[in-house]
Order: C-alpha cells, then sequence, then structure tokens
C-alpha cells in the first residue's frame, strides 16, 4: 500500500509540475481584424467598471456586444457613451432554456458579417490586458478550432471560500491537452466559420450551459479544442458557506446532467484519493502521512510558482489563499471534492440566476423564477 501511496502522490505532484513546465513563456498574441466579444448581464449590472477598463486596455481591438434580458440599464448607458464599440441585444426573458443561453443566442443572431472572430467572456473576471489576443493566437494560426482559458478563483477572507478556492485551483491546474479539455465560457473562442459549421444557435436551444453544450458538440465534430495555459483568469469568489459550497455544486451538476460518463470518471480519480488519503491516516502510519504531506507541499509551492507567473500581484495575493488547505490540510481538499461530486448526482435541479431549471441530458425541462430578482447571468 505504501508503493501505490507514493505512486499516486508522486502522479499527482507531476501532474501540477507539468503545469508549470509548459505555461508558455513567450505568450505571443494576434491582432486580427473582425473580432467580436459576447457578454451576457444580468438586468441588475452596475456597467462592471473594473471590467469595462480592463476590456479598453486589451492588447487586441474588438467590438463588445452586450447581450440583457432587456431591462439594464447600465448596458444601454454604456452603449450610448461607448457608441461605435459597444452594441446592446435585447433578448428578452427565456421560458424553456438558461437565461444566459438565451441571451447568447440572440447575441449570435446579431452578428454582423465581417465578424471573423466570436469570443465569449463572463461579467465576473479580472481579465489581463493579454487576453483577446492570447485567446485568437491559436485561431489565427490555425493551431485549434475552439480556444479556452480557465478561471483561477479569488476567494475573499475565510476558511470555507478558501477550501472552495482550493478544490477549483485542483482543476484548474490539472495537465492541459489540446483536444482532450473542456472549454470555459469565462473565456473562451471560436472563429465564425466554425460557429456556423457548428450551428450554434441550434446546439444552444434549449440548453442550460453554453460551455458543456459547445464543448460537447465540439467533441462530437472532432474539433481541435486548445487551451491556453497562462490565461487563468482572476475570478472573484464571495459569500457565505452555503452560497460557495452551491456553487462547487453546480458546476459539477452541469457535468452530470450533461454528460454522466464524464462526471463518472472525474469522481472515480477523486473518490481513489480520498480512499487512500483515509486509509494513510487511520492505517498508514507516519510515514504515509509524511508522504502525503510532502507531495501536497510541493503541488503548493508549484502552484505559488504558477499564480505569480499568470496572475497580477494582487490577484496572486488573494488566490494564494487557497493554498493554506493543502499546506494544513490537504486531505480535506480531497475529501470536499468528493463531497462536492456526490452532492451534484444527487439532484437534477440547477439553481442559477434567480432561477431553478430541472435539467435531464443537458435539456432544460421544468423552470421556474425563484424570487423577484431579475433574469440570471
Amino acid at each position: 500500500m505504501l508503493w501505490l501511496w507514493i505512486f499516486l502522490q508522486g502522479l499527482s505532484l507531476l501532474g501540477v509540475v507539468n503545469y508549470w513546465r509548459h505555461l508558455p513563456r513567450d505568450r505571443k498574441i494576434e491582432k486580427p481584424d473582425g473580432v467580436v466579444m459576447l457578454l451576457s448581464v444580468r438586468d441588475d449590472w452596475d456597467g462592471g467598471p473594473d471590467l469595462i477598463a480592463r476590456l479598453k486596455a486589451q492588447t487586441a481591438r474588438f467590438r463588445l456586444l452586450i447581450t440583457t434580458s432587456g431591462q439594464c440599464a447600465a448596458a444601454d448607458a454604456l452603449a450610448a457613451r461607448e457608441n461605435g464599440w459597444v452594441e446592446v441585444v435585447n433578448a428578452g426573458v427565456a421560458s424553456d432554456e438558461g437565461q444566459k443561453v438565451h441571451k447568447l443566442r440572440a447575441a449570435l443572431r446579431a452578428l454582423r458579417p465581417d465578424d471573423r472572430y466570436v469570443l465569449f467572456i463572463d461579467a465576473d473576471i479580472e481579465p489581463p490586458a493579454r487576453l483577446v489576443g492570447r485567446l485568437l493566437f491559436p485561431l489565427v494560426r490555425g493551431k485549434a478550432d475552439i480556444v479556452t482559458g480557465y478561471r483561477m478563483l479569488l476567494p475573499e477572507r475565510g476558511p470555507m471560500l478558501a477550501l472552495v478556492g482550493a478544490v477549483e485551483m485542483q482543476l484548474a491546474t490539472l495537465p492541459r491537452f489540446a483536444s482532450a479539455t473542456m472549454p470555459w465560457g469565462g473565456a473562451m473562442a471560436l472563429t465564425r466559420d466554425v460557429a456556423d459549421r457548428l450551428d450554434l444557435d441550434r446546439v444552444m436551444a434549449g440548453r442550460l450551459s453554453d460551455d458543456m453544450a459547445i464543448g460537447l458538440a465540439g467533441w462530437r465534430a472532432k474539433l481541435r479544442l486548445r487551451p491556453v495555459r497562462d490565461l487563468l483568469v482572476a475570478s472573484p469568489l464571495a459569500g457565505d458557506a452555503a452560497q460557495v459550497l452551491g456553487f462547487g455544486v453546480r458546476q459539477y451538476r452541469h457535468i452530470v446532467t450533461n454528460s454522466p460518463g464524464m462526471w463518472a470518471l472525474a469522481t472515480l480519480v477523486v473518490a481513489v484519493q480520498a480512499a487512500a488519503w483515509a486509509w494513510a491516516l487511520v492505517w498508514g502510519g507516519g510515514a504515509m502521512i509524511a508522504v502525503g504531506y510532502g507531495a501536497a507541499w510541493g503541488r503548493a509551492l508549484t502552484r505559488r510558482a504558477i499564480l505569480d507567473s499568470v496572475l497580477e500581484p494582487d490577484q496572486a495575493s488573494r488566490a494564494r489563499r487557497s493554498l493554506w488547505w493543502d499546506v494544513v490540510a490537504p486531505f480535506a481538499v480531497t475529501w470536499a471534492h468528493l463531497i462536492v461530486q456526490i452532492a451534484a448526482a444527487s439532484s437534477s435541479r440547477i439553481r442559477w440566476g434567480g432561477w431553478d431549471y430541472w435539467v435531464r441530458r443537458g435539456m432544460v425541462v421544468r423552470m421556474c423564477r425563484m424570487d423577484q430578482n431579475p433574469a440570471g447571468n
């Protein structure tokens, strides 16, 4: 059992080291014409002054297409202020699909003939100035059909927030392989030709998760999905324990309701690690515990190097809060990860942005508004 434990821990450490070693150093960008960025916002969006400032600082030019349910005063004001750069699409409120999917479908129908590259971002990210140019680079060079970054959570102070951040960091720093990844809708790009070939309006119709719908369609079409390893995009995480745990469960519930096989494989991998940690702590003795902690500290140091390489200093400082779990109680991260995965499979209801959705095979089969909040992002 000791040698198996050493193998598992060594494998997990080598995976993080592999990610760090393959971080691009030159980080080349492209600046083609005909780039449009789709941004779905809730009706209570405040205009995102920090996000807009970051988008204006991008090294590559683009047109910003903001899509709303029709009652977002901040989006309308921004479009009036930034006429020529910002356009607003009013999609209305969905009745048989996710609100975000509904708005993105409306934005896709509003594309212009000269829009050659289509980017998707989330409203709650803190993108680096290289985001657009880095997403475009593999597309312009013909190295990929769909390009994606991934989120890096920046938890506010608090143990539960840091724990959820640590779980997400496990996923963010997994080795990435071209054509063996799923896109993240918070930072994703594809060419107009690929969007038309996949018929994204049809692909997303009736769905709840935009990135799962696009990713699975890309897999079925045998497209090249390429991750940009240095685009671990800062995404703040705040809320109470129930809210942040709900966030984690929701991410995996999107997976299990779209691809049970993918969920089962991910859960099996984490379950093996969780069971091995339980064995080490109860029966393994000091040697096995030392091996586990040694590998965890190695992962923490390597992840710190990754954070320092891809994030801004203030962002890296906030993200490092999650590393303390790997230092103090690495087994808790694995167990929490498994709990989130199991909880995700306990129901088909997904609560998101003020709405309750019931999902079967990726399709929304029932939905209702939770309260009087505006339509979800």
